[in-house]
């Protein structure tokens, strides 16, 4: 809509915004119409019109089995476009056209803003199945004329109400239309079915919807002032009335096709099992993040068990014990990192480059003062069954290159780098951490290594991730750790 619009017409982006405004909003009338709308804008020149959007009803049968959006038609083809948008008035003359042998009723409805003709909704009614109308289909046609009447004269749709037009009640969920005191003239089905969930027993026609609502809804103070006004339908608004077992979703819509009110347009569907729903997935997620912090929390105890443990080892001499204890210590700090972020989340996902900074000072905190740690590169956005593995095995790979990369007293850096990419048309994620140490022994092999820390990365890595493992030797000093690993794209 918007390439349409700048490459065909003379709209500024304030007309530009207005369209979008209607259009989030027309399906309302399409299903009050029962008819098909496309909206034409006069091109730059004046010549021709295009069609900048559709949409079909969801009450009635289309009269458009193909798209006509993008279609240009010259100033004079279709004789209601030129007289809505010359006159600035809705044109009903004319005889249906037939269109594959179906008969359709067309109408010209000019989109008015700010005393300007800014394009015309062409309103095609099908008219194959046309039967004497009911008392609902006679109210909705009605509504559908005040509110186009409302657009022809720049009244509708409201900039003041542009709330997700996703999640608002349509005309099939539940109408009611109001007199100008706000007192019920009809209801459909739906509508009445809703309030008698919250409690009511009588019909709805003739009561005062907006005390009515109130007397329904739970006792709330000074609130029942402007419920009453939102169900009178004295202004744009919307609002949930939750009684005791039921939960209903209420849009009121001033009726104004002349300036005046004369009254309202309520739209409402009920919504108990909609936020029942949302309700329980909030307590489940609360439950995920409680399960987290708990996990950090025993984690975090056992540490710190470890950590007295290894104090007491250590005070009898036994060095060699004390090391893998601090190891171990280490190796719960990574994984109770993980958790710590997760229970801080709404989903199973963490941001990895928060936790690589923490990994990465953990254990540079063995070698305070002698090697200086930086990331680069971003890791962006893992789910937790990578996040939880991939941070031990950056912690062992760490911990591995301070405690054999590096001599007392020496100083060096230590890099941890990331790349996320694709490789055959799957997302990949390349990490490298290297260190300007002493580098590899002559007859090192990476896969074959005994050592415990290399052991537990091998496992990780090409076990429980799917990816690969190489240690090389980085020039002449140095050591060059890679992972490669296949990682789920990054939608966020």
């Amino acid at each position: 809509m918007n390439d349409l619009v700048r490459q065909h017409t003379a709209l500024g982006e304030a007309d530009l915004d207005w369209l979008h405004l209607l259009v989030s909003e027309w399906q309302l009338l399409s299903d009050l119409s029962f008819a098909d709308l496309v909206l034409w804008v006069p091109t730059r020149d004046g010549t021709r019109y295009v069609s900048i959007a559709q949409m079909r009803p969801n009450t009635g049968p289309t009269s458009y089995q193909d798209d006509m959006v993008g279609h240009l038609v010259p100033r004079g083809r279709r004789p209601l476009l030129d007289s809505a948008l010359d006159e600035g008035r809705i044109v009903r003359e004319g005889d249906p056209e037939w269109r594959e042998e179906v008969p359709v009723r067309v109408e010209s409805i000019p989109v008015r803003r700010a005393g300007r003709v800014l394009g015309v909704i062409a309103r095609n009614t099908n008219l194959l199945t046309v039967r004497t109308p009911s008392r609902l289909e006679l109210t909705y046609l009605q509504s559908a004329s005040d509110l186009a009447q409302m657009i022809a004269a720049g009244g509708f749709p409201f900039p003041e109400q542009q709330g997700d037009m996703d999640v608002s009640p349509r005309v099939g969920d539940g109408l009611i239309r109001l007199d100008a005191e706000g007192h019920v003239q009809y209801a459909s089905p739906n509508a009445l079915s809703a309030y008698h969930r919250l409690g009511l027993a009588a019909d709805l026609v003739g009561l005062h919807l907006g005390q009515t609502t109130a007397d329904l809804a739970p006792a709330r103070g000074p609130v029942d002032e402007s419920l009453v006004k939102l169900a009178s339908g004295w202004a744009p608004r919307e609002a949930e009335i939750e009684g005791d077992e039921c939960v209903v979703q209420l849009r009121a819509i001033p009726l104004k096709p002349k300036g005046t009110r004369i009254g309202s347009l309520v739209l409402l569907r009920d919504v108990t099992e909609l936020r029942r729903r949302e309700r329980e997935l909030l307590t489940k997620d609360a439950t995920i993040r409680e399960i987290h912090h708990r996990v950090k929390n025993n984690l975090q105890t056992v540490a710190a068990l470890l950590r007295l443990q290894a104090r007491r080892i250590g005070a009898s001499g036994d060095d060699r014990a004390r090391e893998a204890l601090e190891e171990a210590v280490r190796r719960v700090g990574s994984i109770a990192i993980v958790h710590e972020t997760l229970s801080q989340n709404l989903d199973e996902r963490v941001d990895f480059d928060e936790i690589a900074d923490r990994v990465l000072a953990m254990v540079a905190e063995i070698a305070p003062g002698k090697v200086t740690g930086r990331r680069t590169g971003r890791f962006g956005i893992l789910a937790a069954e990578v996040a939880t593995p991939l941070s031990m095995v950056l912690t062992e790979v760490l911990q591995n290159a301070l405690e054999h990369g590096y001599g007392p007293g020496e100083l060096g850096t230590l890099e941890v780098g990331a790349v996320r990419g694709a490789a055959g048309g799957e997302p990949r994620l390349l990490v490298t951490v290297q260190d300007d140490g002493r580098g590899l022994p002559a007859d090192f092999d990476a896969r074959t290594s005994g050592n415990l820390g290399l052991q537990i990365v091998r496992t990780l890595v090409e076990g429980e991730l799917g990816g690969t493992f190489d240690m090389v030797s980085a020039g002449e000093r140095g050591t060059r750790v890679l992972f490669d690993l296949p990682v789920p794209a990054d939608k966020r």
